[in-house]
């Protein structure tokens, strides 16, 4: 039977997690340039996993693009760039599956080396495919320095993450005005919904 400060510190974990979520939302009806948001995911995932690194590629055609980092590194933004069969974060999109490597993630055969990017000497990598529409649009990766042991609860997390920065994506597609001039109702009744009495 588990210990009172075993469930005290689980309770501790999922209301700290339930805040980093509502963080996130909330990231979602602020008025902010979509590279703010992305920067505080970034800072919000780093202070929670107590990780490394955090970075978010996006994808532009056939690759995907450096678009935002916790690490002060600005030169990378929008430069590094891998093809969808490159690398660990090319696997993740194309598979549309989550990865975790708690140790020595460099010696993966799928790992591609980008010099600019210290993270590439890190041990652990954990990394999931950002959704939007059902479509994959972007790779969220989370790294540690030294070999970390990936929790059910940490890819789960990561797993959600990456669907609430989709979500991000498609709301910053719509002008305000656009918000508020939009029939809301006339769009969830036409989408296809119906009352369970009709």
């Amino acid at each position: 039977m588990p210990k009172a400060k075993d469930l005290l510190a689980a309770l501790q974990r999922t209301e700290q997690q339930l805040q980093l979520f509502q963080k996130i939302s909330r990231f979602m009806v602020r008025e902010m340039s979509l590279q703010e948001v992305l920067q505080g995911v970034v800072s919000l995932m780093v202070e929670f996993m107590a990780c490394d690194s955090c970075l978010i590629y996006l994808i532009d055609n056939d690759q995907l693009v450096l678009c935002a980092s916790n690490t002060p590194h600005p030169a990378t933004i929008g430069k590094v760039r891998l093809r969808m069969n490159e690398g660990l974060t090319g696997w993740v999109a194309r598979e549309r599956r989550l990865l975790a490597i708690s140790r020595e993630a460099y010696a993966d055969s799928r790992f591609k080396t980008f010099r600019e990017l210290p993270e590439d000497t890190f041990e652990a990598f954990l990394s999931a495919p950002v959704i939007a529409r059902n479509r994959v649009v972007g790779v969220i990766n989370v790294q540690h320095r030294l070999p970390h042991q990936h929790t059910g609860s940490e890819m789960e997390l990561i797993a959600t993450v990456g669907e609430q920065i989709g979500c991000l994506l498609v709301l910053a597609r719509m002008a305000p005005t656009a918000v508020e001039a939009a029939n809301h109702v006339e769009l969830v009744l036409s989408s296809g919904w119906a009352s369970p009495g009709s």
